[in-house]
Parts: structure tokens; sequence; C-alpha cells
């Protein structure tokens, strides 16, 4: 018998004359800042849908606290922000796509203030601070450490300006619809409306990342990687799923949820010590707490091993408390919840997975593999990050390539027949004859397993034993069908947890996020290449390729 993860298409039964019917031009999935960009650009082109998972205001972008780096400032240009991105990135950046992404910096930059950001000024210009891999201060801010909230808001105020976009929150995208391996749209299920299918010239995956699947994370509870899921039962090819960015300070409270502390603290001058007040950063990189992100993050691992601690801290004490609280109100406001004086007290900190940085693979049109679907931001890998990304490039990449996609999907809409309810697409799953398990502890187990396993460092036997443990609960969980978030999620989680851990599994080398404390001694040397997979009946389908990825050539 196949294996379910690789034979189920569709999660949830449905006959086209039994749902309700939408028809758009462009549907775009997910309200963060690629999504919002890209129905704002599509929207001149033809009528849009744009359906978020919960509230406009829960999306991961919303909690970027950092910045957005643009390479606009005196000292600086876009030649020097590739070089910074292309480092980072240990060698598996697409620099086509890298360059794309920082010269359109500055102009989109530019947008958001046309339509009303407020970044954070100094001196009668925009305050730019730096943060760790970037060689010059380049990041923008806005409210000191609210920058992805301002953002969002400008972005979500232009989109609810356009008479032609139609924006549904509480919709939840349960899988995109193919007809003759053409994306057409999508079945989603509105807390209000119920199951729906939308039906698309032109379908843009916006979905965020996956970071509900470890046990340590920054992200927002709806990062639970369903678009990616979707995509691939679809047909789409993703690409290094198993390449997740740690950030390396995320508070730590016990039996408290993760929240974030910005690595524009370190560029503020904050020092990561230990549970003795050591400051170690500098044993581990000249350039200290400003080492590259899976640099730190593993330096904190090794240094609680060595110390046995729980958490190390980071000491802004020398800042000083009124300095620290202007600019970051933010952290200083979470700090003072748990009763931690900035001004006096160290900060707990431990990392957390942060950022998804593999997705479904695109050509530098965020076009896909699958026709009539294309992606954007977090769920996309364009090959921007390669293997390690810099910091404050996420927005970055989300209004670039949000846009870039927005506009190839408005330009094709001429090429995308409008097909509906008279396709004649249906699904019905049989019943399981398997008891139901507890959906709760699944999914704690799955973080855990994940975290453990899977996480800032691997070996080929435990993620061997990471598959086999998710291929024993998908027996119990991808044979059922669920109405409700929490069973869709679940099976996505699954899914999806484990292509990363059979993908982490076959990059036996170490590359920038990917750690294997069990890599070859001669497995640096490998030209760095994109690990893709594929879905077939038979499993996943895995092949590397080129650096330069191309999915839709």
């Amino acid at each position: 018998m196949n294996n379910l993860y690789d034979t189920r298409r569709y999660l949830t039964n449905f006959e086209v004359s039994r749902v309700g019917h939408l028809l758009t031009d462009v549907l775009v999935v997910g309200g963060g800042v690629g999504g919002a960009r890209a129905a704002i650009e599509s929207a001149a082109y033809g009528d849009v849908i744009l359906i978020a998972k919960q509230g406009a205001e829960d999306s991961n972008t919303l909690r970027a606290q950092g910045g957005i780096a643009v390479c606009d400032a005196p000292g600086d240009s876009w030649q020097q922000h590739l070089e910074d991105t292309v480092r980072v990135g240990c060698g598996l950046v697409s620099p086509r796509a890298a360059e794309t992404m920082v010269r359109a910096g500055p102009a989109r930059a530019k947008e958001l203030v046309d339509w009303g950001a407020q970044f954070d000024k100094a001196g009668g210009s925009w305050a730019r601070t730096r943060e760790g891999g970037h060689g010059v201060s380049r990041i923008l801010r806005a409210q000191g450490d609210s920058t992805g909230r301002e953002i969002g808001r400008v972005l979500l105020g232009k989109l609810r300006s356009l008479s032609n976009v139609r924006f549904f929150e509480q919709c939840f995208l349960i899988d995109l619809i193919t007809v003759d391996g053409r994306c057409v749209g999508a079945v989603t299920h509105h807390q209000r409306y119920g199951h729906q299918m939308i039906w698309a010239r032109q379908t843009i995956l916006a979905s965020g990342g996956c970071g509900q699947i470890f046990r340590e994370s920054t992200n927002s509870p709806i990062a639970t990687g369903d678009g990616l899921a979707a995509a691939y039962r679809a047909g789409a090819m993703l690409a290094d799923v198993e390449m997740v960015q740690f950030h390396p300070t995320t508070l730590y409270i016990a039996g408290s949820t993760r929240a974030l502390i910005s690595e524009a603290a370190r560029g503020e001058g904050a020092y990561l010590v230990d549970r003795d007040g050591h400051r170690f950063m500098l044993e581990y990189h000249p350039d200290g707490e400003l080492a590259p992100r899976d640099v730190v993050s593993r330096a904190i691992r090794d240094r609680l091993l060595q110390t046995g601690g729980t958490s190390v801290y980071l000491d802004v004490r020398h800042i000083g408390r009124q300095r620290f609280g202007e600019r970051f109100p933010f952290i200083t406001r979470q700090c003072a919840e748990f009763g931690i004086d900035v001004g006096s007290d160290l900060i707990p900190v431990n990392p957390g997975a942060h950022y998804m940085i593999g997705g479904v693979a695109t050509d530098l049109e965020a076009r896909t593999n699958v026709p009539g679907l294309f992606a954007c931001g977090e769920a996309a890998c364009t090959g921007v990050h390669g293997a390690n990304r810099l910091a404050s490039n996420s927005l970055l990449e989300g209004l670039v390539f949000g846009a870039i996609a927005g506009r190839t999907a408005g330009r094709s809409l001429d090429i995308g027949p409008q097909i509906g309810p008279s396709s004649g697409v249906r699904s019905q799953n049989p019943p399981s004859p398997r008891t139901t398990l507890d959906l709760v502890d699944v999914r704690n187990s799955l973080r855990s397993v994940m975290w453990r396993n899977a996480g800032i460092a691997r070996s080929g036997d435990r993620l061997r034993e990471t598959v086999e443990i998710i291929d024993f609960w998908g027996r119990f969980v991808l044979d059922k069908t669920f109405d409700d978030a929490a069973g869709w999620e679940t099976q996505n989680k699954l899914s999806l947890a484990r292509l990363m851990a059979q993908a982490a599994e076959l990059r036996t080398e170490s590359l920038g996020v990917h750690y294997r404390v069990d890599a070859p001694p001669d497995a640096g040397q490998v030209p760095p290449t994109h690990l893709t997979v594929t879905r077939s009946d038979d499993g996943p389908v895995f092949e590397r390729c080129p650096v330069e990825l191309s999915p839709a050539e």
C-alpha cells in the first residue's frame, strides 16, 4: 500500500454542486507583506480576492521588529548589499534573484513612504542601524522595533482603498485546485460561509512559513505550513525545505510563548553572556554578536551544552534604560511584563525557529512549475537567501517579489482561462477504519521531536528516526477527513515535517542553517546545490539542482 503522504490529493471531500463558488481574476493566499503587495499590484489588471487564515493583524509580517534592508544610504550601494547577501548565504544564493531584490529595494521603500509609511528619522533623514552580516548600517526601522507593524498598516490601508479587491479574513486554504495540471483556484473554509471553491485565472501563494512545526519558535500560531503542503499536493516543486533559520534571541520565560528579541538590539551594542556573565561570542566569530544568525544560534547551543544552563542572556544594561527604552519600546514593555528591568536585569534568551528559507521553487518572475500558480514571500524559494538569510532581507523580499508576482499574474490573465464549477472537480476520500489519535498530543509531540532531531543541530540517525515516527502518526491522521482547521493543520504539519526531515537526512553536508554533526570530513568540498522535491505516488522525488533556480522554464 502506498504511503498516504504521497497519495492523498485533497484533504477534504467536496462536490461542486454542494458548495459555494466565487470567481475572480487573481486569487492571493496570505495577507502578510508578500500577499498584500501582490494583491495591490495585480489589482491594476483585474479583480482580486485575497484570503487570510485569520485576521489581517495575525501574520508574521506584523511581528517583524528589526527593520527592512535598503541600500541607498551614502557610502552604501546595491553591489555591497548583494555582496553581503551572497556571503551570508554560504554559496547557495541565486545571484540574479538577489540582485533583483537589492536593486529594487530603494524604489519599494520610497513607495511605502509615498503611501504613508513613517520610518524613524535622525537629523532629518531616515535613521539606519546595522544588523548581523551587514557590512554597513542600512536597516530602516519604524517606531524603534515595530517596523513590520508599520509596513503592514500601510499595505493593508492601500489594499482596502482598492474597489476591485475583496479581502476575506478567517478563510482557511484547504487545497489548491488543479485541472489537467493547471492551478485554477482553491478549496477554502470560511468561518462564516463554510466550504467554498474560489476559481481564479491566476493564483498567488503568499501563505508564509511553518515555524509552529518546532517547539521553540518566534512565529505566529498560524504559521503551520498550510500553503507549502497544499502546493506540494498540487504538484508544485519545493526547494531547500531543510533550510530553516533559527533566530538566536527569543525571550525565554519557562511556561510562556517565545517572543522575538530583535537582532537590532545587538546592532545597538547588546552583548550575549552565559550564566556566569561571560561574554562568549567573540570566541566563535570575529564579528561577535553581529555574526550571521546560524553562527550565533549554534554558539548559544554550544554554550548551553558547556554550562548546563537553560538559557543565555542578553546584556543591555550598559546601553541604559532610557536609551534602550526609546530605541526598543516594544521589547522593553515585553520584558517589563515578566518583571525584567532592562536597565538592571539580564534578559534570558534562547534560539527559536524563525524563518523558512526554503519553499515553493520560483523563477525570477515568481512562476512555479505549476501553470497558473505563483509564489512569493516566505512561502517561496526564490534563491535570494541561499542557506542563511541575511537579517532584514525578509520584508524586502516580500515587497519586491510580491510586486513581481502580482505584475506577472496580472499580465498573464489572458493565458489563464476561467474554469469554474463545470470542470467536474470532486474529492471523495474513503472513511477511515483506524482509531483517532489526540491531535493536540500529536502536534505537541511533533514540535518536540522536530526541535530535538531536526533543529539547530542534526544527524542522520535522528532524522531517519524522525521520519519513522511521523510515518506512524500519518497512518492514523492522514487517513482521516477532518472538517476543522485543527485537523487540516495537523495533516499539513505532519506532511511538511516529513519532507523537511527527509531532505535534511539527504543533505549530508553542513551548509548555513543546516548543520550536520555527522557531516563527512570532505562534505564541505561539494559545490552548493539546491535540493528540490516533487510529489509522486511512489514517494517524494528529491533532486539536486544548480544555484540558479528555474522551475517554470
